[in-house]
């Protein structure tokens, strides 16, 4: 998928060549920073995945990161309805923010527990799609539905010791044994985390 694909509807007349860019962690959530850019600045970023805006205070492009080495690596863009706005999603290289912040709103930027699933799973959907030598999920998507349910199996029984042994530590290292095949196995049948998470949803309301 193009990251980029879409920015030749992008406005630029509105704001005498400018648009602002909202730029969002791709982990987290959490709004970064927010700056400008012209149509240069786009195609720089384009050009070299990482952010660059058009800095008014210095009039000249400004790759994020350019000094401090703290880059913003582009993982997405949209545009908004009225085509005069970027949301860019990107993966932070150290703080963002001059001050030393995470962010530009001082922010904590740490994701949720929760969060960290779905990024797991991406970890997980991109072992599937390059299959690396050597490794662990590469071999049990290449075993297949029968071995991948086998071993989801295997550390329900798993957990299931480790919570009627009262050893907690035991149970939460078998239980993320568990979610983590159980991971994969959603990968594996074209699936995601979010489904499951929809679906109790429905169930809750």
């Amino acid at each position: 998928m193009n990251p980029f694909s879409g920015i030749e509807q992008i406005d630029f007349g509105k704001l005498n060549g400018l648009v602002p860019a909202v730029i969002q962690d791709n982990s987290t959530q959490k709004v970064l920073m927010v700056g400008f850019m012209n149509k240069e600045a786009l195609e720089k970023t384009q050009e070299i995945g990482k952010v660059t805006f058009f800095s008014r205070t210095k009039n000249r492009l400004w790759t994020k990161g350019e000094e401090s080495g703290n880059f913003l690596n582009v993982v997405s863009l949209l545009v908004d309805c009225d085509n005069d706005t970027l949301l860019i999603k990107a993966n932070p290289v150290g703080p963002v923010c001059h001050t030393g912040a995470d962010t530009c709103f001082f922010e904590t930027n740490k994701e949720s527990g929760i969060g960290f699933l779905s990024y797991l799973q991406d970890f997980i959907d991109k072992r599937k799609q390059e299959m690396p030598e050597g490794s662990y999920t590469t071999s049990l998507f290449k075993e297949g539905t029968g071995k991948i349910s086998q071993k989801v199996g295997e550390e329900a029984v798993e957990t299931i010791i480790g919570a009627m042994a009262n050893d907690n530590e035991n149970f939460i290292y078998e239980a993320s044994d568990l979610l983590y095949h159980l991971i994969v196995l959603l990968s594996h049948k074209g699936h995601r985390i979010d489904d499951v998470v929809n679906e109790l949803k429905k169930r809750h309301s």
